[in-house]
């Protein structure tokens, strides 16, 4: 049982990182952060960087590269958020 609830919690940040993808997306081929909340993608790049740092601190692996590849991600939409904001 174990195993299943670790998969499943390893699972859940994948599926939370996917979750950026369509919004990166959306700038790169509108070329435009129009309607994009920076602030809000800051705190969550913040909150993604605090739980890599807490799970390497912690020697949790599923914790740190889970919150690592959501912040990628994350990061990836605040960046062209910036980029495109004021083309």
């Amino acid at each position: 049982m174990k195993e299943l609830v670790t998969f499943f919690f390893g699972l859940g940040f994948v599926i939370n990182a996917s979750l950026f993808v369509p919004q990166a997306m959306r700038i790169l081929k509108t070329r435009s952060a129009k309607n994009v909340s920076l602030i809000t993608f800051s705190g969550f790049n913040l909150i993604q960087l605090n739980g890599v740092l807490y799970g390497y601190y912690q020697n949790d692996l599923i914790l740190m590269y889970g919150n690592l590849i959501s912040f990628i991600t994350c990061g990836t939409v605040t960046l062209l958020g910036v980029y495109f904001r004021n083309k």
